[in-house]
């Protein structure tokens, strides 16, 4: 998170929440520095890439990825998207206007769904009750793919995931080449993975 709320913004789950925090709790306990110490060592950091950054706090101070994302969050907020600024983080995922009109035809479906958590990554847009249950990534040429947490067999429109750097619990995917493409049967195809979340 990029800020000190533990408590954590709305578009994360409980869980993700509880997460956050234990992350926090743990980090003092843990390395015998506080969160602002941490801050501080990261703003000195060399490097200036996210990337390189992460990398140095494991090879100079043994910070493994999720701490050292997770101070760095903090420390540099404007220069990484973070779970907490969905809004630029979704801006800089979906500039294709074609690939954003299929993201808001699901969207338009799964704003209803009731304890819905809407959240943004770096590479897809995620949808969460309890776990996530469907996530959607744009691809070239207008394009998007919509992951869901529907077996294979759902469905024959659905393929086997490859490689995709969403929840393992997304074993189903579908590609969406246009917004028409998010008919009833994708409505219902969500409509079952939010059920199983």
């Amino acid at each position: 998170m990029g800020s000190d709320d533990v408590k954590g913004p709305e578009h994360l789950t409980e869980r993700q929440k509880k997460w956050f925090a234990s992350v926090r709790e743990s980090l003092e306990r843990d390395t015998g520095k506080s969160l602002e110490e941490w801050v501080a060592i990261a703003r000195a950091c060399p490097e200036a890439k996210p990337r390189a950054r992460t990398l140095w706090f494991k090879q100079h101070h043994g910070l493994g990825q999720n701490r050292a994302s997770y101070i760095l969050s903090v420390a540099f907020p404007s220069e990484r998207p973070t779970w907490d600024n969905p809004d630029e983080s979704r801006a800089a995922l979906w500039t294709d206007p074609a690939s954003a009109a299929i993201l808001e035809a699901l969207e338009a479906i799964v704003t209803g769904f009731d304890g819905l958590v809407a959240g943004q990554r770096k590479t897809y847009s995620a949808w969460s009750r309890e776990f996530q249950f469907a996530a959607a990534k744009p691809v070239r040429g207008g394009a998007a793919v919509l992951g869901l947490a529907v077996p294979v067999d759902a469905s024959p429109r659905l393929l086997a995931p490859r490689n995709e750097s969403w929840s393992e619990r997304l074993k189903s995917k579908l590609p969406l080449a246009a917004p028409s493409d998010v008919d009833d049967e994708v409505r219902a195809l969500l409509k079952a993975a939010f059920e199983r979340s």
